[in-house]
């Protein structure tokens, strides 16, 4: 039997990279989903590939910016009749530095990264709690550890910020069987990252003890664990998944 068989999941940012291996690595183990993210084309496609695997998916598009966004999400958990796993791994980044960056575009990332994190959670952890069961795994980022070069600096307070809700709402929300846990990212292979120069590639490469990118699927395998069985006694932890590039 699949570890998470009979689970309801919501993964946010689904429509491709690691919010899709982590989507289509929570159906391989079970899990029935609702997936999230701007495009509904994207989530289509994703759609797809998890009932091709016999597993139950309902889509809830939109930006989580958005208020709306999250109401018509719980629309959908409602109609499943709860939810178990929620993903928040939906965010964004821009490669301006500090006096190239507006206000309103820092603002804008905190929203999107942090902001819209704590206001679905708040409304999952409503549902979870009356289950009085569930769990939480939040997608954050080795740049909230240790500053990145060539990351906005509001995304590396976005994601510092998000290890330490992690953390609290751990410490809160234990007492009602719930875990939540953050995986966090180094250098991870995908769509975006093939938009890298080959200087800076050879830059990152070097930079990694086990010389060699992450991959997505491995961020959605680390994804599995935090939400099964053998993860009972883990909340409030800070999964690294970064090849030694930071080390804790």
């Amino acid at each position: 039997m699949s570890i998470l068989e009979g689970r309801r999941a919501l993964v946010t940012g689904a429509g491709r990279g690691l919010g899709k291996a982590i989507a289509l690595e929570l159906a391989a183990e079970g899990a029935s989903l609702i997936i999230n993210a701007r495009s509904v084309p994207a989530l289509q496609e994703v759609q797809s590939e998890i009932r091709a695997m016999g597993r139950e998916c309902e889509i809830a598009a939109g930006d989580l910016s958005d208020p709306e966004t999250t109401d018509r999400i719980m629309d959908v958990v409602r109609e499943q009749g709860g939810l178990d796993i929620l993903v928040n791994n939906a965010g964004i980044n821009n490669r301006k530095l500090t006096l190239e960056t507006t206000v309103e575009e820092f603002a804008g990332i905190m929203d999107v990264n942090l902001v819209s994190v704590f206001r679905l959670s708040q409304a999952v952890l409503r549902v979870m709690k009356e289950q009085q069961e569930g769990c939480i795994v939040n997608i954050t980022s080795s740049a909230g550890k240790s500053p990145h070069p060539y990351a906005n600096p509001a995304y590396g307070c976005s994601k510092a910020a998000l290890t330490i809700l992690t953390k609290e709402l751990a410490q809160e929300f234990a007492k009602d069987h719930i875990r939540v846990n953050a995986v966090q990212c180094g250098p991870i292979e995908t769509e975006m990252t093939h938009q890298w120069t080959p200087e800076y590639r050879e830059k990152v490469m070097n930079s990694i003890p086990v010389g060699r990118m992450g991959t997505a699927r491995e961020v959605g395998r680390a994804v599995v664990y935090l939400c099964g069985p053998d993860a009972g006694f883990i909340t409030g932890a800070s999964l690294n998944i970064n090849g030694g590039k930071l080390m804790e």
